[in-house]
């Protein structure tokens, strides 16, 4: 009796102590942390813009523990839109992809690669629209309903970069830099005479600088049906006569050792942020350089235009980029996109770009807010590119431009400039076969779209 006793009652055996803590340490043990969904985002800004970029993940990522957005430099941008393109074809396409205004056209059409921007921010409950954004930032990104396909992320434009002291040294006044082109080809050769070791006049992205701004800043077509932006039945029309004689200006200056050629892209902005340069045209977005490297009296002045083509400028198109949706991916992943959407247009976000890059806020709200705080009263050369973009309502010639394999076109528009440039061809041969080239290219999209 006393044995029975023994087994069924008193304190449990070591075995079974054993378990019992077992049980109980596993049951006061936090249950594992909620998985975080990763988002790449993949672009091509360097230097203070791309740490710009990595602020605004950070900062974003330390709001909310869902999500987590990792920011990929990528290379150039014409690196990172074929990168982006390619991973998607092998199913490993980013979450987000920061593609330029050049590739809109090649974008837009990539109906089966791409998710509307407007429809994931409806799918997560929030919204975007067109009439949010500055009225020439909405016109690049819409899809054929009218809404937004992209979300603009970083814009600028071209704007004119002066080195007020190669001007003092030339004899020229720096409070009244050159406004027309005559008067900065006039300053160029002054400059070249001053001192002929240092480049007077340059410009990067030549085609865009010299073919597609100067179009649209004089209100001249680049090509039919509104510069594609109606329709990929475009055809290039900029063979005409303000371009021709542009073209031949930049020849004659070339020859005279008063223009100097970089290369197709921005290889040549170093030329003035090191001083090298007197007068440079390119993106506003080179602030970010300037402000922090120029170790002389530097300004920004709009681009310049020929008098007796226009009373006065049109409007610029913008540069720079907008983030695309790449398709793929889960419900989940998607939410947290439309989240960090929502967190790049915070006026906040905004102002950590167009505070310190030389890009434009894009939408009216960040607009408002920045001249409120008196940004541009303080800054008035951060003015500059906005009063380009905005300074009349865009035309059919104004609007921007939407155009097939626009990146091989470029290549196609650079080689007959180098044409011209180099002697091998007049500058109305070198354009009439960029045209005649460049239609080329877009008949083949067109026909691969079936449109």
């Amino acid at each position: 009796m006393r044995g029975a006793m023994h087994r069924g009652g008193g304190r449990p055996r070591p075995r079974l102590w054993g378990l019992l803590l077992l049980a109980l340490a596993a049951a006061l043990r936090p249950g594992p942390a909620a998985a975080v969904t990763e988002i790449q985002f993949w672009h091509a800004l360097d230097g203070p813009n791309g740490a710009l970029v990595a602020r605004i993940a950070e900062a974003f990522n330390a709001t909310q523990e869902a999500y987590r957005v990792v920011p990929v430099y990528k290379g150039s941008y014409a690196e990172t839109i074929s990168g982006g393109i390619a991973a998607y074809r092998t199913g490993a396409a980013p979450h987000l992809l920061q593609v330029f205004e050049v590739g809109n056209g090649t974008m837009a059409a990539a109906v089966g690669a791409v998710r509307p921007v407007a429809a994931v921010m409806r799918e997560a409950g929030l919204s975007v629209a067109p009439g949010d954004f500055l009225p020439v930032v909405a016109t690049n990104y819409l899809d054929a309903d009218g809404e937004m396909l992209s979300l603009p992320f970083n814009v600028s434009s071209t704007v004119m970069w002066i080195n007020r002291d190669r001007l003092r040294q030339a004899g020229l006044d720096p409070a009244r830099p050159p406004a027309t082109w005559p008067e900065v080809f006039a300053a160029a050769r002054r400059m070249r005479e001053q001192d002929g070791t240092r480049c007077a006049l340059a410009a990067a992205w030549p085609t865009w600088v010299h073919i597609e701004q100067l179009s649209a800043w004089h209100d001249r077509p680049l090509a039919t049906r509104s510069n594609g932006l109606d329709g990929y039945d475009a055809e290039l029309v900029f063979n005409g006569p303000l371009q021709v004689r542009h073209l031949q200006n930049l020849v004659d200056l070339h020859r005279a050792g008063a223009f100097r050629y970089a290369n197709r892209t921005n290889g040549g902005e170093l030329w003035f942020v090191s001083g090298e340069c007197g007068l440079f045209l390119t993106s506003s977005s080179l602030y970010g350089k300037v402000s922090t490297e120029a170790r002389f009296d530097w300004a920004v002045a709009p681009m310049p235009f020929y008098p007796d083509v226009v009373d006065e400028p049109q409007n610029a198109i913008l540069g720079g980029g907008s983030l695309y949706v790449m398709q793929g991916k889960t419900p989940d992943e998607y939410r947290g996109v439309a989240q960090f959407l929502a967190f790049v247009l915070d006026g906040r976000q905004q102002a950590l770009m167009y505070r310190n890059t030389g890009y434009i806020p894009t939408t009216h709200a960040a607009y408002a807010e920045a001249r409120a705080a008196g940004l541009y009263d303080q800054n008035p050369q951060l003015q500059v590119a906005v009063n380009a973009l905005t300074r009349r309502p865009p035309t059919r010639n104004s609007a921007g431009l939407r155009l097939g394999n626009m990146l091989q076109i470029r290549d196609l528009w650079a080689e007959e400039i180098e044409a011209a440039l180099g002697g091998a061809k007049p500058p109305q041969r070198a354009l009439d076969d960029a045209v005649s080239r460049g239609n080329q290219v877009l008949r083949v999209f067109q026909q691969r779209l079936g449109k």
